[in-house]
């Protein structure tokens, strides 16, 4: 079973910064990407930062400029580091990561628990 633990939400003041964290660890033979989502009440799930397997890079128009996506493969980790963030910026964030499996054709995909980021004005 694939694990996604994720950290480093909270409650921050407009401009401020977080960085979250999204460890992942279980029956993983190779990873292909790891993302970053998040989900106001009442939103769509959202798609905010993606990092494939090459290294490449996207972001929501929303955020970029102001969030940065990266990974310490050695450690199956994804961070997210958040600056500028303004009260749209609240959301539950969710890590996903797209993996294969040893013996098994296709790909995989697990979710994190969730982190809230609140952003008072």
């Amino acid at each position: 079973q694939v694990q996604l633990v994720e950290s480093g939400g909270g409650l921050v003041q407009a401009g401020g910064s977080l960085r979250l964290s999204c460890a992942a660890s279980g029956s993983i033979f190779s990873i292909n990407a790891m993302s970053w989502y998040r989900q106001a009440p009442g939103k769509q799930r959202e798609l905010v930062a993606v990092k494939t397997v090459g290294g490449s890079t996207n972001y929501a128009d929303s955020v970029k400029g102001r969030f940065t996506i990266s990974r310490d493969n050695a450690k199956n980790t994804v961070y997210l580091q958040m600056n500028s963030l303004t009260p749209e910026d609240t959301a539950v964030y969710y890590c996903n990561v797209l993996f294969t499996k040893l013996g098994y054709r296709g790909t995989y995909d697990t979710w994190g628990q969730g982190t809230q980021v609140t952003v008072s004005s």
